[in-house]
């Protein structure tokens, strides 16, 4: 949910006096290995410069024939022939259209070198320059390269040394890369975390265990090993270890599952012995391992990718720290993970995970704990009304309802407010779920009919249906990609589905395509999720929760540890048939029986669906009052500002400013 905090040293290193600096210091200011590779890359850059200012005076080559031509042609600058140990160097004169200079040069060599150079003394009558090459270049041209090569072996070998001791350049690959968290770090405490009481009270008995633990080893306790905190994406997993950082006074070591796994093999393994060779010497402490399901999956099952064994021997070295030979008293492992049916068997038994905590989304109560937590940050105003807005979001997380609170914030900013309004959550409450309204699409009349029958489909039987959720408000603005919905407001948290719930919600979901049939004489593809939904509805009713008399008491849905490509199917083919008339006969009876009621209640269909084209959003006691009475009087936005319009050329012109006073001119006494 938020950046983890700035990393630090993991082991901190003892003070040393000023002006004597201990080898870890050292170690600082020059990393293994680095000092050569600096050398050598300063050695390149030198032989590279040196190769660039002898080869800086070359030129074209010539013989010595052209050589005496251009002399007697006086194309040779004066005083620019100079002989070096290798060439003859001179500058000649270049004619338009590029005027200039360019170098000449005629080659020497052991055998012509005498008499070339006597012949151009001839040539020129004395008028050369003579310079020898120096020593040192001599030298660094012969044995630079060998010492370059040596450098370079010298480096690698040093990386290699230190490959076996986690250290040295390729060793930095076997290296652990938590970070090491604090209160300061975080900023997180428990107070900043609700919505899961339970969890934090399990937390606090870790917490408590590391803080004093002879209370507990004296009537015989153990400390418990290991911590998986389970549940949904968004639910503050993550916001709790922080806060167990924010809460403990001991090191905290975080590390992401995916960074025990690299593209070297048996890096992972190295790493989590690193990892947990630093905390047993500051045991102790608390290991956290977000994502671990990354690494920590069952072995040897289904169709499985490259990187397999590679992942398998970083699991083993998890375990094998975790308990077997090697100690790991005062240390404790919290992981965190939302597929806790994936890990293996070996990795949640007792002894290393003891204890499970799940962290569930929050009930009405946890949403409403939540919304006032990230309210501290941000301005109300005195209508908002966060019970309402808690009791609108169930099946929210933690993340999606921080996320109301930072849209409505925003939505507010934007319109220049002072503070955040009811409507304003409304609003991002919407948004977060469904999307952005789409004010702007305008669809023609008879789409825009169509949708808003069709959401006063739903919107009559949510309404009228005893058993279904209560009518929130609908709307036929295009928001996300539906061109209308309808909301409604739950009473109370279900942790389970009744069976009459089921089937008015079924009918609800059927009512939109009825009315909007009926209302048109055609269909159009709006029903598209409303049949989605039913249909899922129906198959759960069927296979997973014993809804149907034929079938009975049964399960049939096969197990799902999206492990494997094809589906897991234990059951017969005339079962399944039998199940697909079940599923089927559910929906045409929902079907039938929204129809028979759509049909009873039309008029007030009608009245609902004329009053959304003309106010485009209506609450439920808009619904409520135009089911009773059938019209509705309120003014539109189109009304409101054809009034202000009105309003303003009824009033008197501005009068017209008084003329300036004169220069100099004095004021009157009166």
């Amino acid at each position: 949910m938020s950046s983890d905090g700035p990393s630090r040293n993991n082991n901190t290193p003892p003070k040393t006096p000023p002006g004597k600096p201990g080898p870890e210091g050292e170690r600082r200011g020059m990393p293994p290995g680095r000092g050569l590779f600096g050398i050598a890359t300063i050695i390149i850059i030198a032989l590279v410069l040196m190769m660039l200012v002898n080869s800086g005076g070359r030129g074209d080559t010539i013989t010595l024939a052209d050589f005496e031509t251009l002399v007697k042609n006086r194309e040779i600058v004066p005083g620019s022939v100079e002989v070096r140990d290798d060439a003859v160097i001179a500058r000649k004169r270049l004619d338009a259209p590029q005027p200039g200079e360019r170098v000449v040069m005629i080659p020497l060599n052991a055998a012509s070198s005498k008499t070339v150079v006597d012949r151009v003394y001839e040539i020129t009558r004395g008028d050369v320059k003579s310079r020898s090459s120096s020593p040192w270049m001599l030298l660094v041209l012969v044995f630079g390269p060998f010492f370059l090569l040596f450098a370079l072996w010298m480096i690698i070998s040093r990386g290699l040394r230190g490959a076996g001791g986690g250290g040295g350049v390729l060793g930095n690959f076997g290296k652990s890369r938590h970070r090491t968290l604090t209160k300061e770090m975080t900023g997180v405490t428990f107070n900043d975390v609700a919505g899961v009481e339970e969890a934090k009270e399990e937390v606090t008995e870790i917490i408590e265990f590391l803080k004093n633990p002879k209370k507990f080893t004296k009537l015989g306790g153990r400390i418990p090993r290991g911590v998986l905190l389970v549940g949904e994406p968004g639910c503050g997993k993550t916001l709790l270890a922080k806060a167990i950082a924010g809460e403990a006074d001991v090191p905290f070591f975080s590390i992401s599952g995916s960074d025990f796994v690299e593209m070297f093999v048996g890096v992972g393994a190295s790493r989590v012995r690193d990892l947990f060779k630093q905390a047993k010497d500051s045991a102790p402490c608390i290991i956290f391992l977000d994502e671990i399901d990354a690494v920590g999956r069952r072995r040897g099952g289904g169709f499985t990718s490259g990187g397999h064994e590679e992942r398998e021997q970083t699991l083993n070295a998890i375990l094998v720290e975790m308990d077997g030979f090697n100690s790991t008293d005062g240390v404790i492992v919290v992981a965190a993970t939302n597929r806790a049916d994936v890990l293996d068997p070996a990795l949640t038994r007792p002894g290393r995970f003891d204890r499970q905590i799940v962290v569930p989304l929050p009930d009405v109560k946890g949403r409403l704990e939540i919304l006032r937590v990230h309210c501290k940050k941000v301005k109300l105003g005195p209508d908002v009304n966060l019970e309402k807005i808690a009791r609108g979001t169930p099946m929210f997380s933690g993340a999606d309802l921080a996320a109301i609170i930072n849209e409505a914030a925003i939505n507010a900013t934007m319109h220049n407010k002072d503070f955040i309004e009811h409507e304003d959550l409304e609003e991002a409450r919407d948004k977060v779920k469904f999307g952005r309204a789409q004010r702007s699409r305008k669809p023609d009349a008879i789409e825009n009919r169509a949708t808003a029958y069709h959401e006063a489909g739903h919107a009559v039987l949510q309404a009228i249906l005893p058993d279904a959720d209560p009518l929130h408000k609908v709307t036929i603005i295009p928001r996300g990609q539906a061109m209308g919905a309808t909301f409604s407001l739950p009473e109370k948290d279900r942790w389970g589905y009744a069976r009459k719930w089921l089937l008015a919600t079924m009918r609800v979901l059927c009512g939109g395509r009825i009315a909007e049939e009926k209302a048109t004489g055609d269909v159009a593809s709006g029903a598209a999720m409303d049949i989605a939904q039913v249909t899922n509805l129906a198959r759960k009713m069927i296979l997973e929760w014993g809804m149907s008399d034929k079938l009975g008491f049964v399960r049939y849905e096969g197990a799902d540890n999206r492990e494997m490509f094809l589906p897991d199917k234990e059951f017969s083919e005339d079962t399944a048939k039998l199940v697909d008339n079940e599923v089927r006969r559910l929906i045409d009876e929902a079907y039938a029986d929204a129809k028979r009621v759509l049909e009873t209640n039309w008029d007030k269909v009608v009245s609902v669906a004329e009053a959304l084209l003309k106010y485009e959003t209506l609450t439920s006691d808009d619904v409520a009052r135009l089911i009773k009475d059938g019209k509705l009087d309120r003014a539109t936005v189109e009304d409101l500002l054809q009034a202000e319009t009105k309003r303003r050329a009824a009033l008197p012109p501005p009068s017209a400013p008084d003329p300036e006073p004169p220069a100099g001119a004095i004021p009157s006494p009166a």
